[in-house]
């Protein structure tokens, strides 16, 4: 088999944004497509696990030693789009502010929003990321995918996919996002986009802690409410445990201020878990992907 490139015994804190992971004791970064369908062809032959990541940036990888095949998509950033029409084909690594930025530029509307999330396409479609009421999925086409059991590469068409707020059928299923087909409506104004564009990743900036290691939102809002509200009413902002800390700037980060472990932060969601469902009745649901753990 050709194109297997590896790593071992790599240390995984350097590929999540909130510093924070075990060690891989196989590591691969794909250039592309061919490279990455060729490492799960690998990985099944030789009977290994394997779990794929792309920016780490919506992930807890526990401080252990993680047996198998890591791969991470981040080198897979091929991206065409098409001005007139508004299709773009975006491999599953491209990085949501380089694709929000390319939309603005050929004048292509719907992705303004996405400027501010620090993570890939895949990752975005599988945990179905969004911000507010908009997400990836509304511009979804189809999803290009390799099946892990059969190793049958196809393409699903959205309508086949049943998402939900902040979940896919993705993070259940067989099925690795290797790209996707989107569509965004053509013949903007580009001024406007990029202006549109530029404020929304200030207002992001402003009003999220950019300034310390995270991983974006902890929880899913549950209905008619916000988890940083609720987190932020029980006057947890600023709390720690060990190197983890509730952000003074918003309720729902959790920032990693000095030398957080993965079982800091995890004692720390446990703990604001239980202080919401104490004082309101609810449950939180966590927003953030978790490898190497038993959390249920």
């Amino acid at each position: 088999m050709k194109n297997i490139n590896f790593e071992e015994k790599i240390n995984l804190s350097n590929y999540t944004t909130i510093k924070v992971g075990g060690f891989a004791e196989y590591f691969s970064k794909p250039n592309n497509a061919d490279e990455f369908i060729n490492l799960i062809k690998w990985s099944h032959f030789n009977n290994l696990n394997f779990q794929i990541i792309g920016a780490g940036s919506n992930l807890l990888i526990n401080n252990i030693f993680l047996k198998g095949l890591t791969i991470c998509t981040k080198k897979m950033r091929s991206i065409k789009i098409e001005s007139h029409s508004g299709i773009v084909v975006a491999e599953a690594g491209v990085m949501l502010p380089t694709m929000s930025n390319m939309l603005a530029k050929n004048g292509l509307q719907g992705g303004e929003w996405a400027v501010g999330i620090p993570g890939t396409v895949g990752g975005a479609i599988c945990m179905n990321a969004g911000s507010g009421t908009l997400s990836l999925a509304d511009n979804l086409l189809s999803v290009q995918v390799i099946d892990t059991k059969t190793l049958e590469i196809s393409e699903i068409q959205t309508k086949d996919l049943n998402f939900q707020y902040r979940c896919s059928p993705f993070q259940q299923n067989n099925l690795q996002i290797i790209s996707a087909k989107l569509l965004f409506e053509p013949n903007g104004n580009v001024e406007e986009l990029l202006v549109t564009t530029k404020k929304n990743l200030k207002r992001k900036t402003e009003t999220q802690p950019y300034d310390l290691p995270s991983f974006g939102s902890v929880f899913k809002n549950p209905t008619n409410s916000y988890a940083g509200k609720l987190i932020e009413e029980l006057g947890l902002k600023g709390y720690k445990i060990g190197g983890a800390e509730i952000s003074t700037i918003h309720g729902n980060f959790i920032v990693n201020n000095s030398s957080a472990n993965s079982q800091d932060i995890l004692d720390l969601i446990t703990v604001i878990q239980q202080k919401v469902l104490q004082k309101t009745g609810i449950f939180l649901q966590p927003e953030v992907r978790m490898i190497g753990f038993d959390y249920p």
